[in-house]
């Protein structure tokens, strides 16, 4: 009996025992839809992802959307892999003739509502992508969808959601949900949402001038996710707020949740085993499901993973790898006996893939009861304004350490906070060693409040100088009085715009605000479940603090403590659980931050309008209270980035300053986006040149090009010349000052060498002219005088 017949025999008794147990019958009708093109890419995939249907038990039919041009479909072969449905193929978009493949989804959804008999008997559509292996049944109702409540599985890039796109493309914002990969909904949902879905998509598509990254989370740029916002803002259009999963659907590679079994592995991204690794993108033309008795590489077998990988936690994830993997391969084996290949020789994999240890492995999953995690809502109100009548006081903190690369930035800082408006004292936190504070010149830069250097860890000597942050808060807050009510925390490398206060940004006790770091993805992962005990409380957020002194009291240590856990777990500083593309753990404190508000349920308003890093893109009417310079950012061939200036010392030197922006007029005139990124870079380079400039003009130095700044004190010795500048005189010389008093010193050099010369030459003769004068009465006794008083000082041996 073959494979495929007895998978099919498993799957109908494990449904029906199913139904029994839920109850749930007819009129309860499942229909799974994916959506596919008429390519050798699509029909590997549509072998595993149909293996694994008959595998899973998964109810009810299935059909494949099959977009093909008529070309196309000339030679392909493909039409017996799956139950399919045939639907125009939008590809070419027939009106602008746009390349955009993934339009054919939408697309495909629409039409088959509209034309397919199956879809007059539908109660639930599961909606799934080819490159998927599903593990066991997909129940929309066990998975908690109700009819306008679809549930969906997380996607967490899709930032459109939160800024300008979201708000140019829907006039629900709040209901924008970041989802994707494995819909469960209602038929009459689906029905509502498929036309918004293909408009929405190509509105999105269109919208050109907001494909960038910082906007839409798409890494290359291209608009190549409209698809996925498409459905997004048709949803939000609609009024379909999902009930959203994280961990049911995983990419192979990833590490499940403790506890939780996934039904769906997508092998969308790269994932390796050791040194076997294996990318779909390596197999775009591949012709393996026409190639008889070839497979993909085989991976490792679980006893030699059990052996590389001691971890039980992530051996879990490199077993569920195994399985994605193996299952493609199986479902191979049978496709090639469909297309009557001749029986594959004996190999130890075949041997493996029909043993009992395979096919226990491979069994399908079942949910359990209560195992479904629903995310919060994102999109929660804000809480009403408590404050009334006379504002509360507020003391605005930032953080440091005794380097000229932090003065720089504390001048520009101080600057801006006294132009800023911002309401309440200021205190810059500086962390120092006690050798570094013998030398330290920055002591008047701002009002500071010193605290014990952190950088190397006094027990683990770990070194990290970013725990000086939580660190010198827990310090200041055991040893300062404070009488403010509300603390603003920033960073050194920021410039104040306009004040930050917990009145218009609605901050309470309870209730701190802060601004999105959407990076921080160990929020939404294992990362988080391993640090904090409330997970679904950790929010992705940084920069800018607002926090009631009360919570600030309670939290300051749990965000120092965290931030030393974190960055000591090592094993977990890779990029798919923390977002750090170095891999270093350097975000580490960020963490701590967010896992010890968490701990403490301190959850978050979140406000996209208080800071922005220049190079981005502003949203429009967006009043940013705080330039964020941490990233290098450019108007036309101009460039900023600090670390570039991380060794420079801009303090001491009279006059240093920063590369002059370019004037306002240089920037695009053409695109209004372009044009106020641009305009807000160039406000951010000159309020840092403004701030060194009267840093200096207060520092008494002499006006530039005076005569002042180009004296020199020059002490000379015998083959060494010292120059030595006038106290107060600039360190710093333009350089044509310099080349010109340089030019100076070499000629008056060359004359002192020349006189020199010729007196020596004056002197010699003279000597030499008394020598001959004198040499007919020395005589053999004189020499003799001379060689003995050299052997007796010991400087020449004559014998």
């Amino acid at each position: 009996m073959r494979w495929d017949l007895i998978a099919a025999i498993v799957a109908a008794l494990v449904v029906s025992g199913l139904a029994d147990e839920s109850g749930q019958r007819a009129p309860y009708r499942i229909h799974t839809l994916f959506s596919v093109e008429c390519q050798n890419y699509f029909d590997w995939q549509t072998v595993g992802l149909m293996h694994s249907f008959l595998k899973s038990g998964q109810p009810g039919p299935i059909t494949r959307l099959l977009s093909c041009t008529d070309d196309q479909k000339k030679n392909y072969r493909g039409m017996n892999l799956a139950p399919t449905f045939e639907v125009p193929s939008w590809s070419r978009h027939p009106k602008t003739g746009d390349w955009y493949p993934a339009i054919n989804k939408p697309v495909g959804v629409l039409y088959w509502l509209q034309h397919s008999e199956d879809a007059k008997h539908v109660d639930w559509v599961v909606i799934l992508d080819a490159d998927m292996i599903i593990r066991g049944p997909i129940i929309p109702w066990q998975l908690g969808a109700e009819r306008g409540r679809p549930f969906a599985a997380h996607y967490g890039y899709l930032v459109g959601c939160d800024n300008i796109l979201v708000r140019l493309h829907t006039k629900h914002p709040e209901l924008c949900d970041k989802v994707g990969g494995l819909l469960a909904m209602h038929i009459d949902d689906l029905r509502v949402l498929a036309p918004l879905w293909l408009s929405k998509t190509e509105d999105v598509r269109q919208d050109t001038a907001h494909w960038s990254t910082n906007i839409t989370g798409d890494v290359y740029g291209k608009g190549w996710i409209s698809e996925m916002y498409g459905y997004s803002f048709g949803a939000a259009e609609a009024g379909l707020k999902h009930k959203i999963n994280d961990d049911l659907m995983i990419y192979p590679g990833y590490v499940p949740r403790e506890g939780v079994e996934p039904i769906l592995m997508h092998y969308g991204l790269p994932f390796s085993i050791g040194n076997w690794s294996f990318t779909k993108l390596d197999h775009h033309e591949d012709n393996i499901v026409y190639d008889c008795n070839r497979l993909f590489p085989e991976p490792p077998y679980p006893r030699e993973v059990k052996i590389m990988e001691p971890d039980p936690y992530k051996r879990r994830g490199l077993i569920l790898s195994l399985e994605c993997m193996n299952t493609l391969n199986e479902g191979l084996i049978l496709r090639h006996a469909e297309n009557g290949c001749p029986k594959p020789k004996w190999t130890k994999y075949l041997s493996f893939l029909k043993s009992k240890t395979f096919m226990e492995l491979t069994k399908p999953k079942l949910l359990v009861p209560g195992s479904v995690h629903i995310l919060p809502d994102q999109h929660e109100p804000p809480p009403i304004n408590e404050f009334k009548g006379t504002y509360p006081k507020i003391h605005t903190l930032f953080s440091t350490e005794c380097t000229t690369y932090f003065d720089w930035q504390t001048v520009g800082f101080m600057h801006s906070f006294r132009q800023s408006g911002q309401p309440g004292n200021i205190t810059r936190l500086l962390s120092c060693t006690d050798e570094a504070l013998k030398n330290y010149k920055g002591h008047d830069l701002a009002p500071t409040h010193y605290v014990p250097s952190m950088s190397r860890h006094p027990l683990t000597g770990d070194w990290y100088p970013a725990i000086n942050k939580p660190a010198a808060v827990v310090h200041w807050l055991h040893h300062t009085n404070i009488d403010a009510e509300y603390v603003v925390i920033l960073d050194a490398d920021m410039i104040l715009r306009g004040p930050i206060t917990p009145w218009e940004f609605q901050a309470a006790r309870g209730r701190p605000v802060s601004t999105p770091y959407d990076y921080l993805i160990g929020c939404d992962n294992d990362l988080a479940r391993l640090h904090t005990r409330n997970p679904e409380a950790c929010d992705k957020v940084g920069g800018v603090i607002i926090m009631h002194i009360e919570d600030l009291r309670k939290f300051a240590m749990y965000w120092l403590l965290k931030t030393q856990e974190v960055r000591a777990e090592k094993e977990h500083y890779g990029k798919e659980l923390t977002g750090d593309i170095y891999e270093s753990g350097w975000i580490s404190e960020m963490y701590g931050y967010s896992f010890g508000a968490a701990e403490l349920n301190l959850r978050h308003i979140i406000n996209k309008e208080i800071l922005i890093y220049p190079g981005y893109v502003p949203e429009p009417g967006a009043d940013y209270r705080v330039f964020h310079y941490g990233l290098e950012f450019k108007v036309g061939n101009w460039s900023f980035d600090k670390a570039n200036w991380r060794n420079t010392d801009l303090i001491n030197k009279c006059w240093a300053k920063f590369p002059d922006p370019p004037s306002p007029s240089a920037v695009h005139q053409t695109d209004n986006d372009l044009r106020q990124r641009d305009l807000l870079s160039i406000e951010c380079g000159q309020k840092l040149n403004e701030a060194l400039f009267l840093h200096h003009k207060r520092r008494n130095c002499p006006e530039p090009g005076s005569e002042s700044t180009e004296k020199m004190s020059v002490s000379r010795k015998v083959g060494n010349i010292e120059t030595k500048q006038t106290q107060g005189s600039d360190d710093t010389k333009e350089s044509s000052g310099a080349e010109g008093r340089f030019s100076t010193l070499k000629l008056w050099v060359i004359a002192l060498w020349l006189i020199s010369g010729v007196g020596f030459l004056v002197v010699m003769l003279l000597v030499f002219s008394t020598r001959r004068g004198r040499g007919t009465t020395r005589g053999k006794g004189y020499r003799n005088k001379r060689r003995t008083s050299y052997s007796n000082t010991g400087f020449m041996d004559t014998k």
